[in-house]
């Protein structure tokens, strides 16, 4: 890649090629994750922001996979969990940083991630899907393969955690919250009596063992049931409903302090047993639950893995930046909480849970005309350095060409160029954070990840139809039909010469874009000419030239084709083929004509797709 332009180095640059020691990147594997995770733990607690910037092994297989203007937020979302459901992180920058007037303070780390079955679990991954144009990227940028899959962290989400700690099966303090107000059933005191007498039995014939010869001792715990816990004499209570464990701590409770209940987890769920630990004395028992709390945390430690990170950053409820939201977080949802929802709305409420305060710089970019086309962090900070003075106090910026940082150093530069953006946008620090929650209106319109092509400055025409200065226009799905089966190279231009002769529909303004080579999407101003021109492909009134097309393969939908495809995943490379397949269920035709559940996107007239991108 090109180097920063002179510009840029002048001002924030030294003449080091060398990201300087202030500034340097931690790595962290598994060898150093444990110190680096206090370290990390001390400069998030002491930051404004944390920005996120994810390396994957793949993203999107086709063009027409990637989220287009031509998406809804659902659509959108289908295609992000597709992604994050096949593809795997190798690598999780994460950058607390402070903000404070136009002084910027990141503290990044790049943790090196292996979904490794380090418990003989089956978990967290069993296969992942690689594409091989990231792995020669990473390859070229000095990525460390060995490294990662010999000393990668390895996690779990907090769904197989829970399902890991069960299949553990190891005891653990009792959490239950008691309720004596709650009246005793016969079965209850039955069940009450039985278990104190026998516990009352067991504890005193520990303590008179202690007298006893070994023979006689070793004959005892035999008869009672007795075991140890590590040093510890120990017994279990069966018990077979909740109801039973909450009796059975209460009485434990009760009858003596010196007595610590632990509850082991079934196989297959719930709880098995009550075991209880008889200590020797109030000191002993501080000294035992404290031995406890620390082998949970261990345990903790060694199941989560690196997602000890994400529950740090979701704990401190610091507010999240990131470069392209739906993809990150589609990622951090599937990898590190638990399996994706089926739909949107039910992802933002799971996400919002964990991450309430959610940023993405590349809305942000949309509210300055010539970056709303810019997806590259080094192109946007490039133009803005070029065409803004708003100098921000950072030492340095670490340069594109250093071999294998080019990763690692771009959750820096995000969070330099968010530091500009909020500058330039005259977003005061006060309407950030104010104990850790966003206050201000100006920040929240860079808050929706759903869309990853949000509503920028408009001017309202009227309640439908909405259009930027760039021929961006609002239209309802409705308005949209998409048409495959043409001749192969043919040009959108071309097909929208040949639609203009063949209907009268096409005598008022519409537009024609290529979806992929293989489908084209037609516009039409007014919802019912997409309805009559779709009524007359179907009919047998058809004629002229669009009959000859229509003989040739020429096949046209309504925009809740393409959303089926999207919700039932038929993800094939060209999006003929997967509208082809939407269309063999005769459901679809049904479900063609609901229009209560149209949406409305936006829509340029170069809205095309760049294969040469691809």
């Amino acid at each position: 890649m090109a180097s920063l332009p002179p510009l840029i180095r002048r001002r924030f640059l030294s003449t080091s090629t060398n990201v300087p020691k202030k500034w340097a990147v931690k790595e962290v594997t598994k060898l150093n994750f444990k110190e680096s995770l206090e370290e990390f733990k001390d400069h998030l607690a002491g930051s404004d922001f944390v920005a996120v910037s994810l390396q994957k092994t793949g993203s999107f297989s086709a063009a027409w996979h990637r989220p287009q203007p031509f998406d809804t937020a659902d659509t959108s979302y289908c295609k992000a969990k597709y992604a994050a459901e096949r593809f795997q992180l190798l690598q999780f920058a994460a950058c607390p940083f402070t903000l404070r007037a136009s002084k910027l303070a990141p503290h990044p780390y790049n943790f090196v991630l292996f979904p490794r079955d380090e418990l003989k679990l089956g978990m967290p991954s069993y296969s992942f899907s690689v594409q091989t144009s990231h792995l020669t990227s990473m390859a070229q940028e000095g990525f460390d393969f060995n490294a990662c899959i010999y000393n990668g962290i390895s996690y779990l989400s907090r769904a197989q955690e829970s399902a890991a700690k069960v299949r553990i099966g190891n005891p653990s303090p009792s959490t239950y919250i008691m309720n004596s107000s709650s009246t005793h059933t016969v079965a209850d005191t039955v069940f009450l009596e039985r278990i104190k007498s026998r516990v009352k039995h067991w504890k005193n014939a520990c303590r008179s063992s202690k007298k006893d010869d070994a023979l006689l001792s070793s004959l005892r715990k035999l008869v009672l049931g007795s075991e140890l816990y590590g040093s510890r004499p120990c017994m279990n209570i069966d018990v077979c409903s909740e109801r039973q464990i909450q009796l059975a701590l209460e009485m434990l409770r009760e009858l003596s302090d010196e007595l610590v209940p632990l509850i082991i987890p079934a196989k297959g769920g719930g709880t098995q047993a009550v075991r209880v630990v008889l200590t020797s004395s109030k000191e002993d028992k501080d000294s035992f639950e404290r031995e406890l709390q620390n082998l949970e945390e261990e345990q903790n430690q060694r199941v989560r893995g690196f997602r000890e990170v994400i529950d740090l950053i979701s704990a401190s409820q610091k507010p999240v930046v990131s470069h392209n939201s739906l993809n990150d977080f589609t990622f951090i949802h599937s990898k590190f909480l638990s399996p994706l929802p089926t739909n949107v709305d039910e992802f933002m409420d799971s996400l919002h849970l964990v991450f309430p305060h959610l940023l993405d710089v590349n809305h942000m970019m949309k509210n300055i005309g010539p970056l709303r086309k810019v997806t590259n962090i080094h192109a946007a900070i490039s133009y803005l350095n070029n065409h803004y003075f708003a100098p921000i106090d950072m030492e340095n910026l670490p340069q594109e060409n250093e071999e294998g940082t080019v990763h690692r150093h771009n959750v820096v530069k995000m969070c330099y160029l968010f530091a500009k953006l909020c500058s330039i946008l005259k977003i005061p620090d006060n309407a950030m954070t104010s104990n850790n929650a966003l206050l201000a209106p100006a920040p929240e319109e860079y808050t929706n990840i759903s869309n990853p092509y949000p509503d920028s400055p408009q001017e309202s025409i009227n309640d439908d139809i909405r259009i930027w200065t760039k021929n961006m226009k609002k239209v309802s799905c409705n308005h949209l039909v998409f048409l495959w089966g043409f001749r192969s190279g043919m040009t959108a231009g071309m097909l929208k010469s040949l639609l203009h002769k063949s209907h009268d529909v096409f005598s008022e303004e519409f537009d024609v874009r290529l979806v992929d080579k293989s489908c084209a999407i037609v516009v039409f101003w007014r919802p019912v000419l997409s309805e009559t021109f779709l009524d007359f492909v179907s009919s047998e009134e058809i004629c002229g030239s669009l009959r000859e097309m229509v003989s040739e393969g020429l096949r046209a939908s309504s925009y809740e084709a393409y959303k089926r495809v999207c919700r039932l995943g038929l993800w094939e490379a060209n999006l003929a083929e997967s509208l082809d397949r939407a269309l063999e269920d005769p459901d679809c035709l049904v479900e063609a004509n609901l229009a209560a559940n149209c949406k409305e996107i936006y829509w340029s007239s170069d809205s095309t797709i760049n294969f040469d991108n691809l």
